[in-house]
């Protein structure tokens, strides 16, 4: 029902920066938390930062400082700004969504993205 479309991984050097967006589609009525969280191989995924629908953001402790979540609630996109990156960031990020349908609708259902890689080279 609904699709999160994520862009803009890809490889860069240490202390470089990447700028990840994200794009929900489908039956939307409206959108509460968005968030990033990303997966290394060996690691389950973990949380990156989460952004409400008023701009309150929350971060992980290993990024704060480094990355900037915003998002654009008339375009429903989600973006992460990476600057100062290192090489444990690389990882594939998931974009997240919470979602709901319809004004009739008793619950919010999370969605996914399909993944972007992101690489940091030393």
């Amino acid at each position: 029902q609904v699709q999160l479309v994520e862009s803009g991984g890809g490889l860069v050097q240490a202390g470089g920066s990447l700028s990840l967006s994200c794009a929900a589609s489908g039956r939307i009525f409206s959108i509460n938390l968005m968030g990033w969280y990303r997966q290394a191989p060996g690691v389950q995924r973990e949380l990156v930062a989460t952004i409400t629908s008023d701009g309150t953001t929350n971060y992980a402790d290993s990024v704060k400082g480094r990355f900037t979540i915003s998002r654009d609630n008339a375009k429903n996109t989600v973006y992460l700004q990476m600057n100062s990156l290192k090489p444990e960031d690389t990882a594939v990020y998931y974009c997240n969504a919470h979602v709901l349908h319809s004004y009739s609708s008793t619950f919010w259902v999370a969605y996914w993205g399909q993944g972007t890689q992101v690489t940091v080279s030393s």
